[in-house]
């Protein structure tokens, strides 16, 4: 599949579809159809090389963060930002969805994971970390989250 300016920095499939969203160094996400190796449609506001991009479990919203904090939401259908926001400056590497869809946990550069719950708005910061933080991801029940770190450590939150 080709259609990136630049380096890719991750690629995810859709559950159960033949659908697969990467993100790119050009600053894009795009989403592809797997079968044709066509791209569907382009994501475009970033502002920094993207780091990472994944879907909800309903695959109806992507999650995507980039070098410089910033996080965004973005609505599959429209094809357009829900909503921004500024963990920054230090770079933001991973996101990952719970399965209950309202809670978007982010693996940081400044040492810590940010927990974001997309109804109240509220965040809440993780510290265990003594370097970058790599990597977050929820298992599919929503019992426990995991995050790698540039410490040489994996840890297991529940």
């Amino acid at each position: 599949m080709r259609g990136h300016q630049d380096s890719v920095h991750s690629a995810e499939l859709l559950m159960f579809s033949n659908i697969v969203l990467s993100s790119s160094v050009d600053k894009t996400l795009m989403l592809w159809d797997a079968r044709t190796g066509l791209a569907a449609h382009t994501f475009v506001g970033h502002v920094n090389p993207c780091n990472q991009a994944t879907f909800n479990l309903r695959g109806d919203t992507i999650a995507s963060c980039d070098s410089k904090g910033t996080v965004k939401l973005w609505d599959v259908r429209t094809v357009k930002s829900i909503v921004t926001l500024d963990f920054g400056p230090y770079s933001t590497n991973s996101v990952s969805f719970h399965p209950a869809g309202q809670l978007v946990s982010v693996a940081s550069s400044d040492k810590t994971i940010k927990l974001y719950n997309i109804g109240s708005e509220q965040l809440i910061p993780l510290a265990s970390h003594h370097d970058e933080v790599q990597f977050v991801k929820f298992d599919l029940k929503g019992q426990y989250m995991i995050s790698t770190g540039r410490d040489r450590t994996l840890r297991v939150w529940s």
